[in-house]
């Protein structure tokens, strides 16, 4: 299990591991789908690092604004030395995703990389997207949906089982649970007031070659395993991880582990003042 890490070096993992795989798959889907103003301000919720929002604000051209939020201030501090040397006019600024302090109504596109986003905040994420959204703008979102780490998710469950913590496995459940459906996501943008939703999924890969390997990924040890973990009494986390391992070594039978991800992205358009 990986120590705790400062938000500096979580930023400079992000950065270097974690934008240009996992959160390129997310951007290519929203590349292909998302629908940007010829003129105006664009919102970018959860912008980590910058590199995503600076491609579409180039893609935009001059006559958009990008104001671009994220909750950890030393990736906003990589996104705005990336923008300094791009000669990119985009504004990064830190904010509590759930809580945004901006006015109704006011961005002509929002769009929200809720990837690694816990899914007990997506509703009210999503909600405060909608809320800043001008009338007309559209609203894109980018979420994990179920049948995610389904890979993993059967490990984990076995390996909590191995090691006798019989009362954590409702967890796993739980955690399987929490994934929206495509069907979910769709559902909440319309109960948001949205219309035209349009969703596209793309299942994704990562490979591991060994047990060792998954568990020592930044993606994982600092992004993903966190939240997993999180029910586990600190003193039975190493014992779990131990068999999570020795788990996966035993079933890739020589082969490398695959995480899969079912990454969608969702597009609406508001029709209405919040």
């Amino acid at each position: 299990m990986s120590t705790s890490k400062t938000e500096k070096e979580l930023a400079f993992l992000h950065d270097l591991f974690i934008a240009p795989d996992w959160g390129e798959r997310f951007a290519e889907l929203f590349d292909k789908h998302i629908k940007l103003p010829k003129e105006g301000k664009v919102l970018y919720v959860a912008a980590g690092t910058g590199g995503h929002a600076l491609a579409l604000h180039d893609r935009a051209g001059r006559n958009v604004q990008f104001l671009c939020l994220d909750e950890n201030q030393e990736c906003l501090e990589i996104a705005k030395a990336k923008a300094s040397a791009t000669s990119e006019q985009a504004e990064f600024r830190q904010a509590a995703l759930d809580h945004l302090e901006l006015p109704d109504s006011n961005f002509d596109a929002v769009i929200g990389n809720a990837s690694l986003i816990p899914q007990r905040r997506l509703r009210r994420v999503f909600s405060e997207m909608v809320r800043v959204a001008a009338p007309g703008a559209h609203i894109a979102l980018a979420v994990p949906t179920a049948s995610s780490f389904g890979e993993f998710f059967s490990i984990y469950w076995e390996a909590l089982h191995n090691v006798g913590l019989l009362g954590q496995e409702s967890n796993v459940e739980l955690l399987i649970m929490e994934l929206p459906s495509v069907s979910d996501i769709e559902m909440m943008a319309e109960d948001e007031g949205l219309n035209d939703v349009e969703s596209w999924t793309s299942i994704e890969e990562f490979d591991f070659a060994s047990g060792e390997q998954f568990l020592n990924a930044p993606l994982v040890a600092e992004f993903l395993m966190k939240d997993w973990l999180a029910s586990v009494p600190e003193e039975s986390r190493t014992a779990v991880m131990d068999e999570i391992t020795r788990l996966i070594n035993e079933e890739r039978h020589e082969a490398e582990f695959a995480l899969s991800v079912k990454a969608t992205v969702l597009v609406g358009r508001k029709t209405h003042s919040h």
